[in-house]
C-alpha cells in the first residue's frame, strides 16, 4: 500500500513527468541485463543511477523508493548467481544502500529548502501585490496598461512605483515614481510614497497639496525606511503626479525631477517639459502655497506614456540608450494594450537579456465615449501648454 500511495502522489504531481519512469526502467533493464550476461560480468552497480535520476525528477518519497527497488534488484541479482553471501555481492549491496541513503537525504533537504523558498517567495509577492496593487484597465475617462520589470530576480516590485486615485471631484489622480537605488532594498520607500498618494489622493483639494503632503511624508520618514546600512548615500524620490479631469480636455502635472511624460495626439508623439519643475521628494520641503502646475491639453483619443529611467536608460549591448520617444512614433497606435506590448519587445530586444534597473511604463489613453469640454482658447484652436517638439508619425 505504502508504494501505492507514493506511485499515486506522483500521478497526481507529477514533477519530471514521463521522464521519472526512466529510472525505474533502468532498474528492471541493469538487473535483467546483469543476469543474462552471468558471473563475469557486473552490472549491479550500475543501479545507483536510479535514484541518483530520481532525485533529479521527483521528490523524496519517488527518490527513496527507486532506491529500496535498487537495492532489492541488486539483492535478487545475488539471489539469482548464487553469491548472496560472497563478499562482492555483499560489498555492492552495503555500497548501493549507503549511496542510496545520501541521495535520500540530499533530496530531502533540498526538499526542504524549495519549500522554504517558495513560501518566503509566496510572501513576497503577496507583499508586492498590496504594495502595487495592479490599477484597473478602466477609470474614470481612462483606459490603462501597464509594465513592470524589477532588476532583481524573483522580485516583482523595487524601486519603481506608480499608482492611480480618483480625487474628491471629477477627475482622476497618478503617480509614477523612481526611488534612488533598486531592486527590494527600495521597496521600504517606494512604499512610503505610494502610501502617502493613496491617502492624499483624495483628501487634498490640490495637485499642489498633494505634492507637498508626499513632499512632509518623505521627509518625516524616509529615514526610517531607507536601507542607510548597506547604502549609505542621499536617498530621494523622483516622481511626477497628474490630475486629469473627466470632462476636461485641460489636465495638470507637477514634476519632480521624473523624465518627462510623452504625448502621443493624432500619431505624432510630443515630449512634456515641465516650465516649473520640482526637487525630488527628500531633496528639500515643498511649502503647500508653492504652486507650480504645468497645465496640458489631453483629448479624447490621446495617450499619455509614463514611464521611469529604467526604460530610457536601458542599454543596448552597444551601449546605446533605449530612444522611446523615436520608438513610440515608429509603433502602430491602436490600443494602450497595443502600444504597450511594442514597447516592451522592442524594450527586450533592444537590452538582448533582463533589464539592469527597474523599469515600469504606463500607457494611459483618454476614451473617445468621454467628450471633454474644450474650454476656449484665446487664438481660437487648442495647444499643449507645455514645452516640447513633436516628432515625426509613424509610418
Amino acid at each position: 500500500m505504502g508504494v501505492r500511495r507514493v506511485w499515486d502522489h506522483f500521478l497526481e504531481h507529477p514533477a519530471g513527468g514521463g521522464l521519472v519512469a526512466v529510472p525505474f526502467v533502468l532498474i528492471a533493464t541493469i538487473a535483467a541485463l546483469d543476469i543474462y550476461t552471468g558471473r563475469d560480468v557486473h552490472l549491479g552497480p550500475l543501479l545507483v543511477v536510479a535514484p541518483a535520476l530520481t532525485a533529479s525528477l521527483a521528490g523524496t518519497r519517488l527518490t527513496a523508493l527507486a532506491g529500496a527497488l535498487a537495492v532489492a534488484a541488486q539483492v535478487f541479482i545475488a539471489v539469482f548467481l548464487g553469491g548472496v553471501a560472497t563478499p562482492n555481492h555483499v560489498a555492492q549491496i552495503i555500497a548501493l544502500t549507503v549511496l542510496s541513503a545520501l541521495v535520500v537525504c540530499m533530496r530531502f533537504v533540498r526538499e526542504r529548502r524549495e519549500r522554504a523558498l517558495s513560501l518566503a517567495r509566496s510572501v513576497a509577492e503577496a507583499a508586492q501585490r498590496v504594495l502595487l496593487r495592479p490599477p484597473p484597465r478602466r477609470i474614470g475617462s481612462l483606459q490603462v496598461a501597464w509594465l513592470y520589470m524589477s532588476a532583481q530576480d524573483e522580485a516583482e516590485i523595487g524601486g519603481d512605483l506608480f499608482a492611480f486615485a480618483r480625487a474628491a471631484h471629477a477627475a482622476t489622480r497618478v503617480v509614477i515614481g523612481d526611488v534612488r537605488g533598486h531592486g527590494l532594498a527600495a521597496i521600504g520607500e517606494a512604499s512610503l510614497v505610494l502610501g502617502a498618494f493613496r491617502e492624499g489622493a483624495h483628501r487634498c483639494a490640490t495637485i499642489p497639496g498633494l505634492v507637498a503632503a508626499l513632499g512632509e511624508s518623505v521627509s518625516r520618514n524616509l529615514e526610517d525606511v531607507a536601507d542607510t546600512e548597506h547604502d549609505v548615500g542621499e536617498h530621494f524620490i523622483t516622481c511626477l503626479v497628474l490630475e486629469i479631469p473627466d470632462d476636461l480636455s485641460a489636465a495638470e502635472m507637477i514634476n519632480c525631477g521624473h523624465p518627462p511624460p510623452l504625448l502621443v495626439h493624432d500619431q505624432r508623439v510630443t515630449v512634456l517639459y515641465a516650465q516649473q519643475p520640482l526637487p525630488p521628494l527628500g531633496v528639500c520641503e515643498r511649502p503647500i502655497e508653492d504652486d507650480r502646475v504645468d497645465p496640458f491639453t489631453f483629448e479624447g483619443g490621446d495617450m499619455l506614456v509614463l514611464y521611469t529611467d529604467g526604460v530610457i536608460e536601458a542599454r543596448s549591448p552597444s551601449g546605446a540608450f533605449y530612444p522611446l520617444a523615436e520608438r513610440l512614433a515608429s509603433f502602430p497606435i491602436s490600443s494602450p494594450d497595443t502600444l504597450l506590448h511594442h514597447v516592451h519587445r522592442d524594450l527586450l530586444a533592444h537590452i538582448g537579456g533582463h533589464p539592469d534597473d527597474d523599469a515600469a511604463l504606463l500607457v494611459i489613453e483618454r476614451t473617445l465615449s468621454h467628450r471633454p469640454h474644450l474650454p476656449p482658447h484665446p487664438s481660437g484652436h487648442h495647444r499643449h501648454h507645455l514645452s516640447g517638439s513633436p516628432l515625426p508619425p509613424g509610418r
